[in-house]
C-alpha cells in the first residue's frame, strides 16, 4: 500500500504536493513585526454635502507625518432656522458616526461643524459629551473650538463673514452675546443650501473683510466649515494685522492640541500657530 509521507519542515508530501494543513509556523507568520508607534489619528464628523473641509484641512496638514485625518459623514444638506434643519444635527447621529471613527482608534473626534454657533454652545456640549461616553474619546466641535480660541487669545470683539443668510448670523451673534462676546460687524451672501457655500470664492471674501477689519475688531471669523476662507487668511493678516481665524483652520488647531500634536503653519492664522 502507498503511503504518503509528510514533512513537517516544508508541508510538502513526498510526492512533492503541498499539504496546507502541515505547513510550519514560520510559514505562516508575519515577515516583520507590527509597530507600536503610530501618528496621532484625528476623526472628524463631516456634513455630507461639505466639499471644503477634508481637502483643505490635508492641505493644512501637507507633507506632516506625525498626524492622520479620518472621516464619518452625516447628512446635512441646507442651513436655516427651523425645525428640518436643526433634527440634522441631533446627538444620536453624531454618537453612531462617532462610533464608526472609534474603530479607527483615533485619538480625538470633532464634529466639524458650526450648527453650534446659532443653536447655541449647551447643543455642542451635549455632542462631545455623549461622544465621549459612547468611545472613551475626547471630542471637539468647530463652535467649542472657536470659544477655546476666543478665551486663550483674549478675544471679545469679532467681525463676522459667512455664507449664511441674515437671520442666521443674527442668531450667531445672539448666541455669542450670551458668552460674552461681540459681534462688532458682519458680513453674510445669504445662502442656505450647503453645498454652495463651497462655491463662494475665497477673492470675493476680501473687500468685505477689509471692511469689517477696518472697524477694529479683535478678529475676524470665517464662520463655516464649508466655506473657503482659509486661502484668505495671510494675505488679510498681512494687509490689516488684525488675526483671521477660519472655521476649518480653528477646528484642526483644537484637534491638534487635544491630541498633543504641534500646531498649524502660521499661514493659517498667525494666532494658531
Amino acid at each position: 500500500m502507498n503511503r504518503t509521507l509528510e514533512t513537517e519542515s516544508t508541508g510538502t508530501t513526498s510526492t512533492g504536493t503541498t499539504n496546507p494543513e502541515t505547513t510550519t509556523s514560520a510559514a505562516t507568520e508575519a515577515p516583520g513585526p507590527i509597530s507600536a508607534a503610530r501618528p496621532r489619528r484625528i476623526g472628524m464628523i463631516v456634513p455630507s454635502s461639505n466639499t471644503c473641509l477634508e481637502p483643505q484641512t490635508y492641505r493644512m496638514l501637507a507633507d506632516r507625518a506625525d498626524v492622520t485625518v479620518h472621516s464619518s459623514r452625516i447628512p446635512v444638506t441646507r442651513i436655516a432656522l427651523d425645525s428640518g434643519s436643526d433634527q440634522q444635527f441631533d446627538v444620536a447621529g453624531m454618537r453612531a458616526a462617532a462610533e464608526l471613527l472609534a474603530t479607527a482608534d483615533v485619538d480625538v473626534i470633532a464634529w466639524n461643524g458650526t450648527s453650534g454657533s446659532w443653536l447655541g454652545p449647551d447643543h455642542d456640549r451635549a455632542i462631545t459629551a455623549e461622544i465621549t461616553a459612547a468611545t472613551g474619546i475626547p471630542a471637539t466641535t468647530s463652535t467649542l473650538a472657536y470659544l477655546e480660541a476666543f478665551a486663550e487669545f483674549g478675544l471679545r470683539r469679532i467681525g463676522l463673514v459667512t455664507p449664511y443668510t441674515r437671520d442666521v448670523n443674527s442668531a450667531v451673534a445672539e448666541a455669542y452675546a450670551r458668552e460674552g462676546l461681540e459681534v462688532a460687524g458682519e458680513r453674510h451672501w445669504g445662502l442656505s443650501d450647503n453645498e454652495s457655500f463651497a462655491r463662494v470664492d475665497p477673492e470675493d471674501l476680501l473687500p468685505v473683510s477689509r471692511e469689517l477689519a477696518a472697524e477694529g475688531p479683535d478678529a475676524l471669523v470665517y464662520l463655516c466649515t464649508n466655506l473657503y476662507g482659509a486661502p484668505a487668511v495671510e494675505q488679510l493678516e498681512a494687509e490689516t494685522r488684525v488675526p483671521v481665524l477660519d472655521s476649518v483652520a480653528v477646528t484642526l488647531w483644537h484637534c491638534l492640541k487635544l491630541a498633543g500634536a504641534d500646531r498649524l503653519d502660521p499661514r493659517w492664522g498667525r494666532l494658531l500657530s
